[in-house]
């Protein structure tokens, strides 16, 4: 996109590529999956528009960003350290951090880690989830919501590759980003995103067939095993993160998610949210915004609002 300017820096011993436009205090955009920097070309546009240095890295195992094959190279502490050396490589102590979904993840675990490099958060769609000591992650979803869950269904290496392979990558790109439904995803072997139900989606009005081309060209180029391995080693960061179990993560932030977005609608969360659990673990939570009839791709769905939402939070810090 015009402007954006691309490079690969050196961190934590990979190959990292970022996208960046502007000058000034720095924002960080953090991606989730299936995505990579291209998913806030709109608010590296427009931020970099008022005064700052927006940048968006590819994360460990996406777009053009090294891949290491091991599942154990994709933890909290291999990404929180690949993040650290890209803000040192900026040359500055402190970003603004603006995340979503996997990124948003991350954001979480370099806010507890490291809360003295970020000046601010800006989170979408993932909140604060606390370490629950008595039980691994994958169990728990397993307990909850059985074997097909998404989340179980990803752990298994190289099954859920095998099963998109079968399918056109634009197509599989298409399903994820176009479909809403609140209840929690769960796909039954051999109908991974409901791709052989799903034959004649229509993409969203905030995806033209060239954003779907870039996402598919780069998929086809790299894969999804990056990305899926992030699923693949939730149990190996509670592992990691056992001394933070009850640690607050104290910086501020503003918190955004769609009302018809997936992770909202997971049972326990909008209680955990609004009914004080969220604010008891993240005492500097400024502001909670719910958008209505906005799913899980937020900061493309509502880009020129989400946009806005980040200003108005990260200029209070200038």
């Amino acid at each position: 996109m015009e402007g954006i300017e691309h490079r690969i820096v050196s961190v934590n011993g990979i190959k990292m590529h970022i996208a960046e436009k502007g000058e000034g205090p720095v924002v960080l955009f953090l991606h989730g999956f299936p995505e990579f920097w291209y998913s806030w070309r709109n608010q590296i546009n427009a931020l970099s528009s008022l005064g700052y240095h927006a940048v968006a890295p590819d994360l460990r195992g996406s777009g053009d960003t090294e891949a290491p094959t091991s599942i154990t190279s994709y933890t909290c502490l291999h990404i929180v350290d690949d993040l650290v050396a890209l803000i040192d490589s900026l040359g500055v102590k402190q970003v603004f951090l603006v995340a979503h979904d996997w990124g948003a993840v991350m954001g979480w675990y370099l806010c507890m880690f490291q809360p003295e490099r970020v000046k601010a958060f800006v989170c979408l769609s993932v909140p604060f989830k606390p370490r629950n000591p008595q039980m691994k992650p994958i169990e728990i979803m397993r307990g909850f919501f059985g074997d097909d869950y998404y989340i179980c269904r990803f752990q298994v290496p190289g099954e859920i590759e095998d099963e998109i392979a079968q399918f056109d990558t634009a197509n599989v790109l298409k399903n994820i980003f176009a479909v809403h439904k609140p209840d929690p995803p769960c796909f039954p072997k051999g109908n991974i995103f409901e791709l052989s139900t799903n034959t004649s989606i229509s993409l969203p009005s905030w995806l033209s067939e060239e954003d779907l081309a870039v996402y598919a060209t780069k998929f086809d180029q790299k894969g999804f095993t990056g990305g899926l391995n992030y699923y693949r080693a939730i149990d190996q960061n509670w592992e990691l993160t056992a001394e933070w179990t009850g640690v607050q993560v104290k910086v501020p932030v503003k918190f955004i998610v769609g009302n018809l977005d997936m992770m909202y609608t997971t049972p326990g969360t909008k209680e955990y949210i609004h009914n004080g659990g969220f604010k008891k673990d993240v005492p500097f939570l400024e502001e909670v915004v719910v958008m209505d009839g906005v799913g899980h791709f937020i900061n493309q769905e509502r880009a020129e609002e989400i946009s806005s939402h980040i200003y108005d939070f990260i200029r209070k810090f200038k």
